[in-house]
């Protein structure tokens, strides 16, 4: 199969024999999508058509193991992406669990440019945990955004982004906030030694996320962060394999839920959190905290930290980024569950603390480094 790259399907609510043929029905599908009994003999039907290779029990139904050819991606980053689920994304009680690689994955997607290692790198430490933050909400001014940036970095964030709900709106135009928190985390990493990066939201409309991610860049930025549900799956991408941007990039969840929390269809957590970040170029990913606002079970934050650093072809691990309604209480459960490799993203529990927001940065960072 070295010409081959494979999936996991869990398709839920049937014996073998339903499970087998609907499994026989995906490699059809999503592939030569024309009834099975005028499949043209030889090259297609022997190197183009999909092949079931295994069909294997587990809770809740069967995985069935189908690969693909190569040659039927074309050299198109979108196209594994479309012959991997694109219309079986649409069956029910069917779901993308997981992928396997093959050889020559890595032309098409070279993955993160950083990774892991090199945000560590970034951050001038050789490893453990990281601290990010939002600023936060719409409707505050620039300046009063800057100055929630600048006592970010005061208090010895590595990471301060925008919230993904800041864009170009006319209290705090893009072009000017991220002016305004460029500088101000310049001046504060001159007080403290520190080397805080901000991490501007660089999704937009009509083109525009590449544009501003190059001005992002030439202002001084230490990263963006973009939605890839809503800008596209290929933007990161564009991204980390461009020589000429060497930035770092953070994706966020934003739009993406109803790709995952179905259940019996869509992608697993692991899949579309893990592998599908490292997959588009993305150096770490935001996701919702388990125990917080948003319903994601423990089981399935873990299985995105798995899909984050597992071995997957030439591709380097990324960091998991776990957030949404987190609190300093829940500091330690969190760091039993994700150990060191991992960015801490809290943003309204220290904006909360607003009068004493340096302090409660320097006491996050000692309560997630204790130990």
């Amino acid at each position: 199969m070295a010409n081959r790259f494979s999936a996991g399907y869990l398709i839920s609510d049937a014996d073998y024999e339903t499970a087998k043929q609907r499994a026989l029905n995906i490699t059809v599908e999503q592939t030569v999508e024309i009834p099975r009994d005028i499949v043209p003999a030889g090259y297609v039907e022997d190197e183009i058509l999909g092949r079931l290779e295994a069909l294997e029990a587990t809770d809740g139904g069967y995985v069935a193991e189908i690969s693909y050819s190569f040659d039927d991606v074309g050299g198109d980053f979108l196209q594994l992406l479309n012959v991997l689920f694109g219309n079986s994304s649409i069956l029910s009680k069917t779901r993308l669990v997981w992928m396997k690689p093959c050889a020559g994955l890595d032309a098409i997607t070279p993955g993160p440019r950083f990774g892991r290692d090199g945000l560590y790198q970034l951050a001038g430490v050789s490893g453990g945990p990281l601290l990010m933050s939002a600023i936060k909400p719409v409707g505050l001014s620039t300046s009063e955004l800057a100055r929630l940036a600048g006592d970010f970095a005061c208090g010895g964030m590595d990471f301060v982004k925008d919230d993904h709900g800041l864009v170009d709106q006319k209290t705090s135009p893009f072009s000017e906030r991220l002016a305004a928190c460029v500088e101000a985390i310049g001046e504060a990493n001159a007080k403290t030694g520190f080397n805080t990066r901000f991490i501007p939201n660089i999704t937009a409309q009509r083109g525009q996320t590449i544009e501003r991610a190059y001005e992002a860049k030439e202002k001084g930025a230490g990263g963006v962060m973009l939605a890839p549900a809503l800008a596209g799956y290929d933007v990161a991408l564009q991204l980390a394999e461009d020589p000429d941007f060497g930035l770092p990039v953070i994706s966020h969840p934003a739009f993406s839920g109803a790709n995952v929390v179905g259940g019996d269809c869509g992608f697993s957590h692991r899949f579309y959190y893990g592998t599908l970040q490292r997959l588009m170029g993305v150096d770490a990913a935001v996701y919702p905290n388990f125990g917080g606002r948003f319903g994601f079970s423990r089981e399935e934050c873990l299985s995105i930290v798995d899909g984050c650093a597992q071995e997957f072809s030439t591709l380097k691990s990324i960091l998991p980024a776990p957030g949404g309604g987190m609190t300093f209480e829940r500091v330690p459960e969190m760091r039993a569950a994700y150990g060191r490799d991992v960015i801490y993203l809290i943003g309204g529990a220290l904006i909360r603390e607003r009068e004493t927001l340096v302090d409660a940065c320097r006491r996050l960072g000692e309560t997630v480094r204790a130990g």
